[in-house]
């Protein structure tokens, strides 16, 4: 029914609408106070470093307690969590566990008081059937929470084959669709969807809403409940394995029951038990096994995951006609893809070698670490032999490495106590071969870059006067310089020297510069006088040459010849400001300040919003008058490790106030112990 008809509707017609939105309005009502949004902090991998960014995804409140569902993919990879609440109240959450497999994840309210949370019930989604009226809720776009309604068209939906081959739906390298079997439904779901429920008009949670492909999808609230179970009683969830790959039945055996296997890993329970690729697998402990269609293969999938670790269990199949059975003792299934971490002193991030992994890079053992990413210009990707993406250290100095504990220990050995990086032989494969390279470890210091020998200086800047400025002045003749700036409160100012004066010679030598190449002359001649000398300058100005004596002075310190100060945890670098600054930026030349020279994306102070061009002025309230003074002061901040940090800094005419909240808990990801 539609309301903008311009026709009478029916009795029957309203009454159905009104009883839709009574229904709508309960299951709302029921569902918004457990509602959140979920802004998030994440990490990634690139280019040799640990990088951060912010996003945001939808959740709902599950427990009392504060526990919170949402999806891997929204908070799987989080450094920091905050959860904005139907009140509009924020609290901090913790990651209790992820699943990528199935793409959610377990967050846990901080409330600063202990408290109870409103809470969302699931409901059976297996129950739920094509065409039932469905609600998505959530908070799209980090907008403020929403709700919109459609209908169920598919209880089963699983990806085309041809998505599902170029890995559109994988979590930490686990193929989604492995166990999950989408709702799909209408409802509308943006960007921020993510991790908020799928509700029924009873207003319990029915699905988990995630991927957006024309239909929306969810995942099943069934699974979702049994995963959070798990993640909240021991942070992870447990699976068995056998080692095998499977797929439908063959198109022309539909007669016939079964699955095919269609890969075994060597050295996996179901290798030693004699299982082959080819074999119809007819029977998995008591259950008979029957696949036809790729709808089917999550639910055998999830059959094998829930058998009883290290059991023996019997299997049947079918081989060249014959039944044969085998006894096979599950394993515990491994993380396809092991958690990266950064290695600062060696400008690398890395991973552990899973067995899977190693199979596929068909190593014959999984010891070593394989970098995943490196800074070009960092210590590894320096070294000659360069190490590169893909490699795998396995040995530093006379120490084997056949993990990522085994560098962090290395480095700390090789580090401790050192301030300047240090060479170390290092062994690495590269796919069939081994090399050998010496890589300067540790992180290495700005260099102080000296400074210039201070010569004579007159406080102005010049153009020179080239053959086009002269003739439109109609003086051809005329060689030298024009003035375009005079320092305030400098020598020139006070000798009188204007913008746009001609110098055209310094104690009567005649400056011959008059093209843009010889713009060097006027200095270059001024450098041969003494400081606190007297030149006597020819000046035309207007159509009166006159003769402007100027006492020169001491040139300025130049910008790399500035104190520089670069802070790893925040990953920002910094310098003195110079006498040029101030008079670019007409500040005092009383200003205090350092100027900001670089931001690394994705690290805290990128993310706090400080720029390029900055100059901070405090920290926390405290006046920075220079690098060495604001190295002093983040110190402070370092061994007091607040929860949020606040920049003061200048932006052109403006004043802005930068909070920062890095992430001060010890992670395993940095690499540095």
């Amino acid at each position: 029914c539609l309301a903008a008809l311009a026709v009478a509707m029916p009795a029957w017609c309203e009454d159905t609408d009104e009883t839709l939105r009574a229904s709508v309005e309960r299951a709302v009502s029921l569902v918004k106070p457990a509602l959140v949004r979920v802004e998030v902090v994440s990490t990634y991998y690139s280019e040799g470093r640990e990088q951060k960014y912010e996003s945001s995804g939808s959740g709902v409140i599950i427990s009392e307690q504060g526990h919170v569902v949402t999806n891997h993919h929204v908070a799987g990879h989080s450094a920091r969590l905050v959860c904005t609440l139907a009140t509009k109240e924020e609290v901090e959450a913790e990651l209790v566990g992820r699943d990528p497999l199935t793409d959610i994840a377990v967050l846990k309210l901080l409330p600063e008081t202990e408290r109870s949370f409103p809470v969302a019930r699931f409901g059976d989604s297996s129950q739920v059937r094509v065409g039932d009226q469905v609600l998505a809720m959530g908070s799209p776009m980090s907008l403020s929470q929403s709700v919109t309604l459609g209908i169920v068209s598919n209880v089963e939906l699983v990806l085309p084959e041809w998505m599902s081959r170029w890995g559109s739906f994988t979590e930490d390298g686990e193929d989604v669709g492995a166990l999950v079997r989408w709702l799909a439904h209408d409802a509308e779901i943006y960007g921020g969807n993510s991790g908020g429920p799928l509700v029924n008009l009873s207003g319990e949670i029915v699905g988990i809403n995630e991927i957006k492909i024309g239909l929306s999808g969810a995942i099943p609230g069934n699974l979702v409940r049994a995963v959070t179970e798990e993640l909240i009683a021991r942070g992870e969830v447990r699976r068995a394995w056998l080692g095998i790959r499977v797929q439908p039945q063959f198109k022309h055996r539909t007669d016939e029951g079964g699955l095919v296997i269609a890969s075994v890993i060597s050295g996996s329970p179901a290798d030693k038990a004699g299982v082959k690729p080819g074999d119809i697998l007819v029977r998995l402990g008591s259950t008979e096994v029957s696949v036809r269609f790729a709808e089917q293969l999550p639910a055998f999938n999830q059959l094998e995951a829930d058998l009883a670790i290290g059991e023996p269990v019997p299997i049947v199949v079918r081989r060249a006609g014959e039944e044969k059975q085998f006894e096979v003792a599950p394993v515990e299934r491994e993380e396809v893809l092991p958690q990266e971490t950064e290695f600062r002193q060696w400008g690398i991030t890395s991973r552990d070698i899973s067995l899977l992994m190693a199979k596929e890079m068909k190593r014959e053992s999984r010891e070593g670490v394989l970098v995943t990413s490196v800074n070009a210009g960092g210590p590894a990707g320096s070294a000659k032999p360069m190490i590169t993406r893909d490699d795998v250290i396995v040995q530093v100095n006379d120490t084997p490495v056949a993990c990522v504990q085994d560098l962090r220990d290395v480095t700390a050995q090789i580090t401790e106590g050192q301030s300047d990086p240090t060479p170390a032989l290092v062994h690495f494969e590269r796919k069939s071969e081994r090399f050998v390279t010496v890589v300067e470890v540790g992180i290495k210091e700005l260099e102080d870059p000296g400074l210039e020998v201070k010569k004579a200086w007159l406080p102005v800047q010049t153009q020179v006067l080239t053959r086009d400025i002269v003739e439109q002045v109609e003086q051809p003749d005329l060689t030298g310089f024009r003035i375009t700036q005079v320092f305030p409160g400098s020598t020139a100012e006070k000798a009188g020297l204007k913008v746009g004066d001609f110098i055209l010679a310094v104690d009567d030598e005649e400056l011959t510069a008059s093209a843009p190449e010889d713009y060097e002359q006027l200095e270059e001649w001024i450098r041969q006088y003494r400081i606190g000398d007297t030149a006597e300058l020819l000046v035309l100005r207007g159509t009166e040459r006159i003769k402007i004596p100027v006492e020169l002075v001491r040139s300025p310190k130049l910008s790399r010849e500035m104190p520089k100060y670069r802070n790893e945890s925040f990953e920002f670098t910094c310098r003195d400001i110079t006498f040029f600054d101030k008079a670019r930026e007409k500040w005092e030349q009383a200003q205090a300040g350092v100027l900001v020279q670089e931001v690394e994306s994705g690290g805290w102070a990128a993310l706090g919003m400080l720029e390029e061009g900055d100059l901070l002025i405090a920290v926390d309230g405290t006046r920075i008058a220079d690098v060495k003074a604001l190295e002093e002061r983040m110190l402070e901040v370092e061994e007091a490790k607040p929860k949020a940090i606040v920049f003061q800094v200048l932006r052109g005419i403006h004043s802005a106030f930068l909070e920062i909240e890095p992430n001060w808990e010890p992670s395993q990801d940095k690499g540095k112990e």
